[in-house]
């Protein structure tokens, strides 16, 4: 008798077959990574906008706040503020050191909606309370 040296057809068709139904489960988590990378880097986006404003406003605050100080420095960068201490939709952009590739739409009132091409997500700033919100199709 002769010894049995590799596998037999039957073998590796089962093997593929397992391997193409793993496959066929695993994909559709794949598939959305691209998403859920754009949702977060909108939300780090949203959390950087707010902790900016808050670091504004607290200079502001240590800097004797009163509604003639108009401006505060944030590492060299002079940082528009309003009445009330907070980056205006104009200021928040020098107190970000990184936008995620979002850049900054026309300003509406006391906000301003950032936005990526090829993503859903809208992060807007709200200067008159200091808060970013993001918005859009899964996302939130």
């Amino acid at each position: 008798m002769r010894k049995q040296a590799g596998f037999t057809l039957v073998e590796l068709v089962v093997v593929i077959a397992v391997l193409g139904i793993l496959a066929a489960t695993a994909l559709p988590r794949f598939v959305n990574v691209q998403a859920s990378a754009n949702k977060a880097v909108a939300q780090g986006l949203a959390a950087s906008m707010t902790s900016a404003a808050n670091l504004a406003r607290a200079a502001w605050i240590a800097a004797g706040s009163n509604g003639s100080t108009l401006s505060v420095d944030m590492d060299g960068t002079s940082v528009a503020v309003g009445a009330q201490g907070w980056p205006t939709v104009t200021g928040i952009a020098g107190a970000l050191q990184d936008t995620g590739g979002y850049v900054p739409g026309t300003a509406s009132g006391t906000s301003i909606a950032y936005t990526k091409t090829g993503s859903t997500c809208t992060v807007t700033y709200e200067a008159s309370t200091g808060k970013a919100t993001v918005t859009g199709t899964g996302c939130t």
